[in-house]
């Protein structure tokens, strides 16, 4: 299996925002023009979360997921504020290929059930926002990481692929934005154990960062915002870098 890159585009009142520790947003640029580049420049996937959407108790914007869909040829995760079939529907009528569910989920996991049975387990991926905590375990965080739970990271994960997820986005609280590397041990512990995809999200800062959350981890997917939006690494370049770590990748 081909490893993948994914730029995430966080969204905000419109545009796209990137911040540290899920905190201090910074405007990164058009959602829609960054789209189409990252899908030119050969990304292997998009993913769009609308970041205020479950704090404003709103949907999620499926007007910009139309605009953005016209513009991209890869496939596309869309999420935020998702909390129905008929909120997942409206977004694959308007181009999404995939959902992500994440604090709607957690709080009513049946829901889970009801999209993988309407769907495909295929189109639904559970986004996980997890932090180390002092005692050395994992916990599952909410609302954008503001609240924490008391669920440890992996047993959520695995309740979740047995009600029908297809694919989870993990993204590491304590690593987002830092530039620092991936968080290995808690991407392999799913990766290894999970008999789904896991995406590795949060501490992408250099082209080796990548090559260890595929070699060292199993991770299936790498996603990053930052350095791509604000150009530090060029995904041609990123591919060009992992084929010759012999790491088996769409070029």
């Amino acid at each position: 299996m081909t490893k993948r890159i994914i730029p995430c585009l966080d969204i905000k009142d419109g545009r796209t925002v990137k911040g540290t520790n899920f905190i201090n947003l910074r405007d990164a640029g058009d959602p829609v023009e960054l789209g189409a580049l990252y899908a030119q420049q050969g990304a292997d996937e998009l993913v769009f979360l609308d970041i205020a959407a479950t704090i404003e108790k709103r949907k999620t914007l499926s007007e910009l997921v139309n605009k953005i869909a016209h513009h991209v040829n890869i496939p596309f995760t869309v999420g935020g504020g998702i909390k129905t079939v008929d909120d997942v529907n409206l977004l694959l009528q308007n181009g999404a290929d995939k959902i992500s569910i994440n604090t709607a989920a957690f709080k009513n996991p049946d829901l889970i059930q009801q999209l993988a049975k309407e769907f495909g387990s295929q189109c639904v991926v559970l986004a996980i926002d997890t932090k180390k905590e002092e005692n050395g375990n994992w916990y599952v965080y909410l609302n954008g990481g503001r609240m924490k739970t008391e669920t440890k990271c992996f047993e959520w994960a695995r309740q979740a692929v047995e009600l029908g997820v297809g694919e989870i986005l993990l993204t590491s609280m304590n690593h987002d934005g830092t530039k620092n590397g991936f968080a290995v041990e808690i991407t392999k512990l799913l990766a290894e154990n999970l008999p789904v995809p896991v995406i590795a999200s949060g501490g992408a800062g250099k082209m080796d960062h990548f090559a260890d959350v595929f070699k060292d981890a199993s991770a299936d997917a790498a996603l990053a915002a930052s350095i791509f939006h604000f150009k530090e690494i060029a995904i041609p370049d990123l591919k060009k870098y992992l084929a010759q770590q012999k790491i088996v990748i769409r070029l």
